[in-house]
């Protein structure tokens, strides 16, 4: 598929974002898991022309009702990667479909997602517990892992540990990753577990994580991937170097330092609140509409 603008996450900035592009009368495609917004499903209060408590979620679907209207093709799933191909952007979704892009926008926040279970701060720093399979797997060769998560980042890590460790638990409740990245995983040798991890433990590192069925496993790490990848990772698969914070840098124009490719939201920094988001992800969206027009010309 080729298109003009990808928007890369589907919260508040992606969608505004969208929806300026696709008004420029641009090919505007949007791929996000709705669910992965830090807006779903909370209430809303403090944003322009809203009164009292809102739904999150009600302003989502309106939002994406809207980047719709305009023309704007909406994927609700993961980004597994990105690349630069010359002067366009190679963009891959967790079912495998590759959109060919003249621009990128990246709104898909910025926080790494937590268990918030009992021994996830104490062993979060070095000893046992990693939020990037990709970044770590060098370390567990021959050891015994489990991979907490059920959406694409998950499914792909869990298939990427089979290679490096002696045994892989692939453990959560509900796996929503795209069929085929679910058997990938498991022909590779991942085995499922559909349970909850309540508490991970060790001493001194991890050494076992304790399930909602009250079962105990021994192991020797624990990869938390909860949803899609980062905004961070995917920056840096097409160029783009990531502030120490994760953040990435943007000028007035939410470009990045690499051409063409734009961000805005959560990913650029604080304030971490809707109505800068869907500002921002207005100047992005006619900002890549505008560079789009330009390419190739």
């Amino acid at each position: 598929m080729e298109a003009d603008v990808v928007v890369i996450g589907s919260g508040p900035a992606g969608l505004q974002a969208a929806i300026h592009a696709a008004r420029k009368k641009v090919e505007v495609v949007l791929i996000g898991k709705l669910e992965n917004s830090s807006t779903f499903g909370i209430p809303v209060e403090n944003y322009f022309g809203t009164s009292g408590r809102q739904s999150g979620t009600d302003l989502l679907m309106n939002g994406v009702r809207q980047a719709v209207s305009f023309g704007c093709e909406v994927e609700d799933m993961n980004v597994i990667s990105a690349e630069r191909t010359g002067d366009r952007f190679r963009i891959t979704s967790e079912s495998g479909e590759v959109v060919d892009a003249k621009a990128v926008v990246l709104a898909t926040g910025i926080t790494r997602n937590h268990l918030g279970v009992s021994g996830e701060k104490e062993f979060g720093n070095g000893k046992g517990i990693s939020y990037c399979a990709a970044c770590d797997c060098n370390f567990y060769k021959d050891k015994v892992v489990a991979v907490v998560g059920g959406q694409s980042e998950a499914a792909i890590s869990a298939e990427l540990m089979t290679r490096y460790a002696s045994k892989v638990y692939w453990i959560f409740p509900k796996f929503d990753a795209d069929a085929s990245l679910v058997e990938k995983a498991l022909a590779a040798g991942a085995e499922r577990i559909t349970e909850s991890v309540k508490q991970i433990k060790g001493e001194g590192k991890v050494n076992a994580v304790v399930l909602s069925d009250g079962r105990e496993i021994s192991l020797d790490g624990v990869f938390i991937e909860l949803g899609g990848k980062s905004s961070a990772d995917l920056a840096m698969e097409i160029g783009v170097m990531p502030e120490v914070d994760d953040t990435i840098k943007v000028d007035r124009n939410c470009a990045t330092s690499v051409p063409g490719v734009f961000a805005c939201g959560d990913i650029t920094g604080r304030p971490w609140q809707i109505g800068k988001a869907v500002g921002e992800g207005v100047v992005a969206g006619s900002a890549a509409a505008d560079y789009s027009k330009k390419v190739g010309q």
